[in-house]
């Protein structure tokens, strides 16, 4: 166990809204970060000490990042694994490089997951066209096409009806190596949110109950309901063991459906994730500050609701515009990310509202 003393600097890997919320974190607490990112508009930059805009292959420039870090961490899953190892002598890396690597690759966070006891909804993998036929003949439709890699909040994905032209949806997906899903009937979707500590103590929050729009995180709330609670054991306990099997440090996140059979295993998340937001103030210590508590090896904080029920609204587009009507709602908690401008299904912003 390395802890990391206050004053020191925090690397971090990707320079969006979640990069952000680690700074404001991280200052709280007494530490600098630096930022890395390929663009040179980053909402992470703009509440950090240091800034580094380079590409994610950029050997040299990742080594002079690392050289002025002390310790390293990630607000994006899918930085590129590969130039990592030729960074990972400089400072420590958390969570490990391998968390990344599985959940960059859906085949293989699915397999991970059943590995470890988890049920997942039937698949197979799908690598030219001809692959998906056999996938759709072995796993039925509808069914969602999803790229292997990349694609998050329902991007690179195509969903399967009975009977489609299965032409178009692999002209959707790109040609690109995909993994064929069947559906899952669901009642819920929920999420369960840990920290584990350098010393391997975990903490849960409470399990959020999410619903999605457009394949958008639209609302999170938690406690959860009944039916949710009921398969909360047992999601805790894969998500437990996954992280053990990786060694992980840091905020883990993992998406689950509640199915009349038990909780089926969606997606893992290897960062502070948007179905955590609410703790910013539903929660005695957020995920963003037991992220970076984690991460500098500091005991961890009480996880523990702040209230009776917490409500998380994204702020989707145009939806983050009207900030001065949620304003006039003294119980909102407003947070917008900095972006300049709003695009249909970018995330502008979340509110959060407490119930007493």
């Amino acid at each position: 166990m390395r802890t990391i003393p206050p004053g020191s600097t925090i690397g971090i890997l990707g320079g969006g809204q979640l990069g952000r919320m680690l700074g404001v974190a991280a200052a709280q607490l007494g530490y600098r970060c630096h930022i890395y990112a390929p663009d040179t508009d980053s909402v992470a930059a703009e509440v950090s000490a240091e800034f580094t805009c380079a590409k994610d292959d950029d050997i040299a420039s990742l080594t002079r990042f690392a050289d002025a870090c002390d310790v390293i961490t990630f607000e994006f899953e899918n930085v590129p694994v590969d130039p990592l190892h030729q960074i990972e002598a400089c400072a420590p890396l958390h969570p490990p490089i391998a968390a990344l690597d599985i959940a960059q690759n859906r085949i293989a966070e699915k397999i991970f997951a059943r590995d470890h006891g988890g049920t997942t909804a039937p698949f197979a993998e799908v690598l030219d066209r001809g692959g998906l036929d056999k996938a759709i003949a072995e796993i039925g439709a509808p069914a969602i096409l999803k790229t292997i890699r990349m694609g998050y909040d329902g991007k690179g994905q195509s969903r399967i009806q009975p009977g489609d032209d299965l032409d178009q949806h692999w002209e959707a997906v790109a040609h690109q190596p995909c993994v064929a899903e069947g559906f899952v009937t669901f009642d819920h979707e929920f999420s369960v949110i840990l920290v584990r500590g350098q010393d391997g103590e975990i903490r849960f929050w409470d399990t959020p109950h999410n619903v999605h729009v457009g394949g958008i995180l639209s609302v999170s709330t938690a406690p959860a309901p009944a039916e949710i609670i009921e398969q909360q054991d047992s999601a805790r306990a894969l998500a437990a063991q996954m992280a053990e099997a990786m060694n992980y440090v840091g905020v883990l996140t993992c998406e689950f459906f509640a199915t009349r059979d038990g909780p089926v295993f969606n997606e893992m998340a290897p960062r502070v994730h948007n179905s955590g937001h609410w703790t910013i103030e539903g929660a005695v210590t957020s995920q963003f500050e037991n992220h970076i508590r984690a991460v500098c090896g500091l005991p961890l904080g009480d996880t523990g609701l702040a209230a009776k029920k917490v409500e998380m609204h994204n702020l989707i587009g145009a939806q983050a515009d009207d900030w001065q009507s949620l304003l006039s709602d003294g119980a909102n908690h407003l947070h917008l990310y900095g972006k300049g401008e709003s695009r249909p299904g970018r995330k502008m912003g979340h509110v959060t509202k407490l119930h007493f």
